[in-house]
């Protein structure tokens, strides 16, 4: 394994309160079922160097270690305070860490923003009691922290090895779980762990920002419910996904799950496919399956990237190589075509039955000399089609299927690829072995020296995914460039003061205006006031088919409403329609105020696609793309980006839909012009980001075609708020 990562982060804030020199236990005890007791017996067994400092009024010693009776009472303020004791007593004891000096400070105790008002209340206290002294705060409702470098067992956790996995979960079992499996697989461990509970204080992007300069940890990983400020997270792991690796296990994927999360730590979950969306976005690797964590975290910290997602496999056994070749495909990755000077290479080494093509199944070529999977492995590495290799099989038990004497070159061979790992290749070699399970010598070897080894094949083929979506956002691409923000317009700014006034959102040809002042390419309209003013219609559009629409904020459904007509041609035609809708809409409501009637021509028929803006509460401005009319609701085939976009966010946006094949031209029928819609969306992004008077926009639909695009309809929903501290 190579040198521990270091990073160009600037130094965490955290760093005294995670990696401590000294610690006071504030509700220390003698009594093994007390969590006081529990955290200075970790740090006793686990031999941290600095200063214990336990805190008990009625106790003299503790564990053998000099106790004081108050926080006033420590001979020198300590680095972190961890408090055990009940709710009520935690703010008052925040007051006196912060007249101590004590920067930092563990709280316990559950019993407040997730039991309700009250709790909710105390929490505040909290808080204020901390920010008046100086003190950062983990938790409250936290199962506590380690550092297993420092020696710092907070959760007096037994056979847990010191490794390069950072873990921070708002799930103590989830802890417990990746703990014990880690203990099974006897080779994986971790530097810091943290659960951040209710976040009052300190939250996952302090947290990331900490693990991403710690020089000990090697890839950052997050079990997450609920964020508390999305937005600033995802500022911070565009930062530290540059550096090391960035896991996410982002549960609340369903609505149980969702009110689950609520309920159990008060954050607020928002949409689960947007959310995964923008982590990707920032380079999070999101896993989507629990039994995943910990696998993709060690492929990542081991091997950190590949160059790409073409894949060369090398098997022993067909079927396996087969099942390799689904689940490399299910991922999204690719069966790397090999060379014609690599299939000579492996023929020259491999029996005339052996399959040369992807996936190399080299058909008993090993039975009698395991070592030549190394030689496999090292010819099909050198591949410029190839951007890791995948060894799928039995290797590591060749000398208990066969004979023990195959012991030697089995270990051989793992040296072989040990040698080729290190040394000859800067391409991951990821093993999969069915004798993983009972770790046999070779494979002990093997993961021993960094190589991962895993007992599942869709485990191995989830890290060669991850290992490759990181390479990929990591390429050096000018299409990574975040898009600006327009110059608002002041005509623009205008019309969202005008529509605050008169309590309102923005009328359809306001928001095209909107769009039209930017750039955007919008269909010509008018708004017709009387009847007076159909001949300028006429004498505008000619004999096109036209559409009209009602304008009235009153009437949010037009067409439920007989507000809008279709198709309509001449003079007498466009009398008759606008007669019908001003009657249909006053039955409807007579109250409604109309403003007059939208015209616009037709647009040709093509594919509908919808382009919306919500500004979520979680993650800022986030922008959604998908196919258009009822498509939307009925198959939620759509893809989020948060806002600002590069270029490649927004053409990763097109190509990530599941009606991709749509947009490429399917019989016969041509494909439609992506580049154009990927435009429209980066200027969508940098209006919004312009604009903070707008709140929601949804273009639906935009009707693509082979060249160019039609918007149908644009609607703006006006963030009051930000529109009065615009005139004030």
């Amino acid at each position: 394994m190579d040198a521990l990562v270091t990073t160009t982060l600037s130094p965490s804030p955290l760093h005294d309160i995670l990696a401590p020199n000294s610690i006071a236990i504030v509700g220390a005890s003698a009594d093994p079922t007390k969590r006081g007791y529990k955290a200075m017996v970790g740090l006793i067994k686990d031999g941290f160097p600095g200063a214990i400092y336990p805190i008990n009024p009625k106790a003299d010693m503790i564990l053998g270690v000099k106790a004081w009776p108050s926080i006033a009472d420590l001979p020198s303020p300590a680095d972190l305070a961890l408090i055990c004791t009940p709710a009520a007593t935690v703010p008052g004891l925040l007051a006196e860490c912060g007249k101590k000096g004590i920067k930092g400070a563990i709280v316990l105790a559950s019993g407040f923003r997730e039991t309700g008002p009250e709790g909710a209340k105390l929490e505040q206290a909290l808080y204020d009691a901390a920010q008046a002294g100086g003190v950062r705060v983990i938790g409250p409702n936290t199962s506590g922290m380690f550092n297993l470098h420092k020696k710092v067992n907070l959760l007096a956790l037994a056979n847990i090895k010191p490794g390069g996995i950072g873990f921070i979960s708002q799930s103590g079992n989830m802890l417990l779980a990746l703990v014990l499996e880690a203990e099974h697989n006897g080779h994986v461990g971790f530097s810091t762990y943290v659960g951040p509970g209710n976040q009052t204080d300190i939250g996952f992007n302090d947290y990331l920002r900490y693990l991403g300069q710690d020089p000990n940890t090697r890839v950052a990983t997050l079990y997450v419910e609920g964020f508390r400020n999305g937005r600033r997270f995802l500022r911070v792991a565009r930062e530290v996904t540059r550096i090391k690796p960035v896991v996410v296990y982002k549960s609340g994927s369903t609505e149980q799950g969702r009110k689950a999360a609520s309920s159990h730590t008060g954050a607020l979950a928002g949409s689960y496919a947007m959310t995964v969306d923008v982590l990707r976005q920032a380079g999070v690797n999101v896993v989507q399956d629990s039994d995943e964590i910990l696998p993709v975290a060690e492929g990542l910290g081991l091997l950190q990237q590949a160059r790409g997602k073409r894949v060369a496999i090398v098997s022993d056994g067909g079927g396996q190589a087969t099942i390799a070749s689904d689940r490399i495909a299910e991922a999204g990755l690719e069966l790397a075509e090999l060379t014609a000077e690599t299939r000579e290479r492996l023929g020259a080494i491999l029996f005339p039955q052996a399959s040369l093509v992807n996936p190399v199944d080299v058909a008993g070529s090993s039975d009698a000399k395991p070592s030549l999977l190394a030689d496999c492995l090292e010819i099909v590495a050198a591949d410029p089609n190839v951007d890791s290799v995948f060894l799928v099989g039995m290797f590591g038990g060749y000398h208990v299927r066969f004979a023990e004497d195959l012991l030697g070159d089995e270990m051989r061979g793992a040296e072989a690829m040990i040698e080729l790992a290190r040394k000859k290749t800067d391409k991951p070699v990821v093993v999969y072995s069915l004798y993983a399970p009972v770790r046999p010598p070779a494979l002990r070897r093997l993961h021993e020296a960094g190589l991962p080894v895993y007992s599942s094949i869709e485990h191995a083929v989830r890290v060669l995914a991850a290992l490759g979506e990181r390479g990929l956002h990591l390429a050096e691409n000018p299409e990574k460039v975040l898009t600006p923000p327009v110059t608002p317009d002041k005509a623009v700014q205008a019309l969202f003061v005008m529509a605050h006034n008169e309590d309102r959102d923005l009328f359809e040809f306001e928001a095209k205006a909107m769009l039209r002042a930017h750039g955007v390419s919008v269909p010509d309209e008018m708004v017709v006031h009387d009847a007076d003013d159909l001949a300028e219609a006429v004498a505008r559009f000619g004999d096109q088919p036209l559409a009209m629409k009602v304008v009235s904020k009153d009437i949010l459904h037009k067409s439920d409403a007989g507000g809008v007509r279709l198709n309509i041609r001449g003079e007498d035609d466009l009398r008759g329609a606008y007669a019908r809708i001003l009657k249909s809409c006053r039955d409807y409501d007579p109250a409604a105020v109309i403003r007059g009637v939208l015209v616009t021509p037709m647009a040709r028929k093509g594919t509908e696609v919808i382009i919306g803006v919500i500004r979520d509460p979680i993650f800022g401005p986030v922008l959604m793309f998908g196919l258009g009319g009822i498509f939307v609701e009925v198959l939620e085939d759509v893809a989020f980006r948060s806002i600002p976009l590069s270029r490649y966010d927004a053409r990763t946006m097109v190509e990530q839909i599941k009606a991709r094949k749509i947009l490429r031209g399917v019989r016969g029928e041509p494909a439609l012009d992506r580049e154009a819609l990927v435009d429209l969306l980066l200027k969508v992004s940098s209006i919004v980001e312009a604009y903070p008077e707008l709140s929601e926009l949804d273009l639906n639909p935009v009707i693509s075609y082979e060249h160019g695009y039609a918007i149908v309809d644009a609607r703006v929903i006006v963030n009051r708020a930000a529109v009065t501290l615009g005139e004030g």
